[in-house]
């Protein structure tokens, strides 16, 4: 049996140890602690703090990044890029910025195809070819196309906000540059006639 002496050398050093940790778990006394009720809504010191900081960064307004410093710039293809391209496929996937606004990438492919779908890109002002692994219906959910010294992934972001036969939806186009550069784009995914 332990004597009171023992008890307390034991219970001395416990107690010390408890107190420790508990205080490495509380917010400094000028730290506020972040608050929020069931609902999800926060408390008056978040929403003041939320109040101040800057506006979120949409896709579209990423810059260039890494690589030798310069920027990523595709341009929207004109009527004479898209005609003297001549691509053939049955049907057509293009990016662009914005519902009406000229394509930035535009590519075609054959419905049930393992051949290559074929497209054109925009580079500064250089017109460029690009591929992608199989027909049309590898491209209409989204895919990688390659051009000289370039990756462009086209990713789906949500479902197509209106109807019809082939509606255009939301995606971004991330262009990887050979260098390490790489840029996101957002805009608009369109597959069909």
């Amino acid at each position: 049996m332990l004597s009171t002496k023992d008890m307390r050398i034991l219970l001395v050093p416990a107690t010390a140890i408890a107190l420790a940790l508990s205080g490495c778990s509380q917010p400094a006394q000028d730290e506020k602690a972040p608050t929020a009720s069931y609902d999800g809504s926060v408390g008056p010191e978040r929403a003041a703090a939320a109040e101040t900081a800057p506006p979120a960064i949409k896709p579209a307004d990423i810059p260039t990044r890494g690589g030798d410093g310069s920027p990523i710039e595709l341009a929207a293809l004109g009527e004479g890029d898209i005609g003297g391209a001549k691509l053939k496929g049955e049907l057509a996937c293009s990016f662009a910025d914005e519902e009406g606004a000229q394509p930035i990438l535009l590519a075609q492919g054959d419905v049930a195809s393992e051949e290559p779908s074929r497209g054109i890109v925009k580079v500064g002002d250089t017109t460029e070819s690009i591929s992608a692994n199989g027909g049309f219906d590898a491209m209409a959910k989204g895919t990688k196309f390659f051009a000289k010294g370039m990756e462009l992934r086209v990713a789906l972001t949500g479902p197509a906000p209106g109807g019809g036969e082939s509606p255009p939806r939301p995606a971004t186009l991330t262009a990887d540059r050979a260098d390490g550069a790489q840029r996101v784009f957002a805009g608009l995914w369109q597959c069909g006639p």
